[in-house]
């Protein structure tokens, strides 16, 4: 039995606080990074003849191989973080901080790639951190979120849209 009832049940030692990871997001990201920022290099070093070698054509592929190692960046870092006080979800672009109590469900269908939930002012945030891509994982990740939203509580009815 867990010590602190509002946490939801799991394994012994099973931390429901845990980090919110995709398996292979992180690593994907460098693969393709490699390839990319690498292929960019390779091509910049290696260009000759009139067009390969003008400032102008060079400073756009540092620039593309920059906007390409920023982007895979973000891709490679989202995640989402629990606490006992609510749920930070770091996505590609943006980072936002939710309570417990603004988060009214937790749905990850079928056809989903990622995790949507239910906010009490009536949107919907994607948690790229719990994918569909993981399969099963996923899927029980996406429990032992909805497990945590259910054990801090949900929105209370006044502050639903409706």
């Amino acid at each position: 039995m867990n010590a602190d009832p509002r946490e939801p049940a799991g394994s012994p030692g099973d931390d429901p606080y845990r980090v919110f990871r995709p398996r292979f997001g992180l690593a994907s990201a460098w693969a393709t990074g490699v390839v990319v920022v690498g292929g960019c290099v390779l091509v910049g070093f290696t260009a000759s003849g009139a067009l390969g070698t003008a400032l102008v054509n060079r400073l756009s592929l540092a620039v593309f191989a920059l906007f390409a190692a920023w982007l895979l960046w973000r891709l490679g870092g989202v995640h989402a973080v629990p606490s006992p006080q609510g749920l930070t979800v770091r996505n590609v672009i943006y980072t936002r901080r939710l309570d417990w109590a603004q988060v009214v469900s937790v749905r990850l269908g079928s056809g989903d790639p990622w995790v949507h939930l239910d906010l009490a002012d009536g949107s919907t945030l994607a948690v790229m951190g719990i994918q569909t891509a993981d399969g099963a994982r996923g899927q029980a990740e996406a429990r032992r979120l909805a497990a945590l939203v259910q054990a801090h509580g949900e929105a209370p009815e006044h502050d639903r849209p409706g």
